[in-house]
């Protein structure tokens, strides 16, 4: 009797605490309501704890009279009783107590300290202390171009953005040394979006403490990090779009051929700088067109009101004896400086943290000054920079005061998170302000291109600038280093935000970019330039366009003016090339070749001699209709020129970077053979360094 009664009272019991025992749930923020990741919830004196997830949120199981424990490095921990609500959220504050060494295993943390938190945030390594005159300090022509002179009237919201400010830049200078491999600091960011629940355990070292362990490079602090397989190694996170190549096309079935031109010039230099670093190159950076047109071609000026030549030729294909090669020329009229429209020049410049490496922003401010030293009284320019917000750090100044726009360039340094979509705004929210009419109005951005505060996907670029252009305002993108370089975000920007796209690896190429071709850089002659090709059946079986995979346009989008298109800069030469399969001639390209019941191409008689017709249509800077050009081209081949050659070896060498099945099995050699026949005058000597170039590829292979 005894015993069943002591069974019984102690089922009451445990029922009693199983009906006190609940689900606690909330969030976890700190001043400003910004939620935090990671943080440690355990209740106190009992094993039970878990941490907030990336959105701050937890839920654990606790009793009425339990003390919830919620820790996280560098706040201040906080204990709360559970009482009758089943919600419990808890702001942090943050603890200036600065710590030697944090030792994160797993989960569970043990500092030298004695303070109990998760990992997600480590700016207190080397936390300044809050007081104004250090802030300002801190934060001067550092971060997004902020101003500070006092921030006693600084409201909540301000005074939070300086201090996430603060911690993105610490942050992005931090040494991080993963399973005994010292990361560059242009993958920091990488390192920062790596999965815990790979991490075996973190070291934390403050500044002071990691300069006197691993020298100069971790004055900034460092975080060890050991990895549970031991064997982490850093993936460079350079985007590319995907290319899909051209294949050939049937002229009786399709016999017309629409893209958009484009100066974009990006390609070669970035591809340049691969095989220069002995990197393996990518083959969404190859794109054939911006390889072919990265070098100048000797093609006549305008003669007619056009602001624009067109030239021709046909060859036999250098490497298929079986097939011809077209080559189609624009050569845009150039312009002088001193007859060029004035400029209102607005820098958009990249300050954040990616961008502290040597090649980014110390050779960007570099190849800054030569533009800035190019420019003339009547001239103006702007600079905005960004990090984890945007400013102005320099308004509207003459091209006569060089000193004042060369020392806000001087005073720049990198920082912070990379809010590009505001800088986007707030650049051409400046640029339309100081709008010149009949005038040069360009915004001219100079980033990696990794955005990632707002706006940051390619689909969302895409969107802004599409509004951004209708402004009347142009763009040029500059790209600048390596890791983390977003080549298919630069050229969606430049695509859509009537522009031009560039990659600046050295001094070299900031020489070309800003001096030798200045006013094609700058100056737009003609906007929203397409091509048309119509090809005569008669004479031509099947072709191929070599490149221009994303520029290519719907045949009804050639006569639509809503439709956007490429822009040409003074002096600017664009070159395309068509492969063509003659009419009669068995190809291993041409076995699906569809015979037509009703079409007799033999009967074709009108317009026998002429290969291909090409139609051009162009609008003026500031107009909204095009205008149309016709030219025909006669079925003549003729030996290669210079140009022909070189600009073949060009496009005969992408197709090997691209593993083409079109090159008909080509070699280095081949290509060798046709840059040297078409090496020419090389005044500047880059058809020279392209020869070294393909050199050294071959020597790699």
């Amino acid at each position: 009797m005894k015993k069943s009664i002591v069974i019984a009272l102690s089922l009451f019991c445990m029922i009693m605490a199983s009906a006190q025992t609940k689900k606690i749930t909330g969030t976890l923020t700190e001043e400003g309501g910004v939620p935090l990741p990671g943080v440690s919830v355990t209740v106190a004196n009992q094993n039970i704890g878990t941490s907030t997830d990336f959105d701050g949120v937890y839920e654990i199981s606790a009793s009425e009279g339990d003390s919830l424990v919620f820790s996280y490095i560098g706040f201040i921990t906080e204990t709360v009783i559970v009482k009758k609500a089943n919600v419990i959220n808890v702001e942090l504050q943050l603890n200036s107590e600065e710590l030697e060494e944090v030792v994160v295993v797993g989960y569970a943390v043990q500092t030298h300290r004695s303070i109990t938190a998760s990992v997600s945030n480590v700016g207190v390594m080397d936390r300044h202390k809050s007081t104004k005159a250090d802030i300002q300090r801190h934060l001067q022509g550092r971060t997004a171009g902020v101003q500070i002179t006092n921030t006693a009237n600084l409201s909540k919201e301000d005074k939070l953005i300086l201090k996430n400010a603060m911690k993105q830049n610490q942050q992005a200078e931090l040494l991080y040394i993963v399973d005994g491999k010292p990361i560059p600091q242009a993958n920091n960011t990488i390192i920062e979006n790596m999965n815990p629940h790979h991490i075996q355990k973190k070291h934390i070292y403050n500044a002071a403490r990691s300069q006197r362990t691993f020298g100069i490079s971790g004055k900034k602090g460092c975080i060890v990090i050991t990895t549970k397989r031991g064997n982490y190694s850093v993936e460079d996170d350079e985007r590319y779009a995907t290319i899909n190549e051209n294949k050939f096309e049937q002229a009786l079935l399709s016999p017309l051929s629409t893209f958009s031109i484009d100066v974009d010039k990006a390609s070669y230099s970035n591809i340049r700088r691969m095989i220069n670093n002995g990197q393996s190159v990518k083959s969404g950076a190859v794109k054939i067109e911006e390889m072919v047109n990265y070098f100048n071609y000797d093609y006549a000026q305008p003669s007619s009101e056009h602001p624009f030549a067109i030239h021709t030729e046909v060859a036999q294909t250098p490497w298929d004896s079986t097939t011809k090669l077209v080559r189609i020329g624009l050569q845009g009229k150039i312009y002088q400086n001193e007859v060029l429209p004035a400029s209102n020049l607005t820098f958009l410049i990249d300050v954040s943290g990616s961008m502290s490496n040597e090649n980014k922003l110390p050779l960007l401010k570099k190849a800054f000054k030569l533009l800035v030293n190019q420019l003339r009284e009547k001239d103006k320019v702007a600079i905005v920079v960004y990090a984890g917000a945007a400013g102005v750090v320099l308004k509207s100044t003459s091209g006569a005061n060089k000193e004042a726009i060369l020392d806000a360039l001087d005073n720049l340094e990198a920082g912070g998170s990379t809010a590009g979509g505001e800088g986007i705004e707030l650049a051409y929210k400046i640029a339309q302000k100081n709008f010149k009419r009949n005038g040069n109005n360009r915004v001219i951005l100079a980033t990696d291109g990794d955005f990632n505060v707002g706006s940051s996907s390619d689909i969302a670029m895409e969107k802004l600038i599409k509004e951004k252009r209708k402004s009347g305002v142009y763009l040029s993108v500059l790209g600048f280093g390596m890791g983390n370089y977003q080549d298919s975000k630069l050229e969606t920007l430049a695509d859509k935000g009537n522009g031009n796209h560039a990659y600046i690896d050295s001094m070299q190429e900031a020489q070309k970019v800003f001096v030798n071709e200045f006013g094609g850089t700058l100056y737009t002659i003609a906007k929203d330039v397409k091509i048309q090709v119509e090809f005569n059946p008669s004479q031509v079986q099947s072709y191929r366009l070599i490149g221009y995979e994303n520029r290519m346009l719907e045949t009804e989008d050639f006569v639509d003016d809503t439709k956007d298109a490429g822009e040409l800069g003074s002096g600017h030469t664009v070159t395309a090339l068509y492969e063509i399969i003659p009419v009669g001639v068995t190809h291993n390209y041409s076995l699906d070749h569809i015979p037509l019941k009703y079409t007799d191409v033999l009967a074709i008689k009108a317009f026998s001699n002429e290969l291909l017709s090409v139609k051009f249509r162009y609008k003026k800077p500031n107009g909204n209709t095009s205008i149309e050009m016709v030219k025909e081209v006669e079925n003549t081949a003729k030996e290669l020129s210079d140009d022909f050659n070189f600009a073949s070896a060009v496009a005969l060498f992408g197709m090997q970077l691209r593993n083409s099945k079109f090159d008909n099995n080509a070699t280095i050699e081949n290509v060798l053979a046709l840059a040297e026949r078409g090496r020419g005058d090389d005044k500047n000597g880059y058809r020279a360094e392209f020869i070294r170039l393909v050199k050294t590829y071959g020597n790699s292979l």
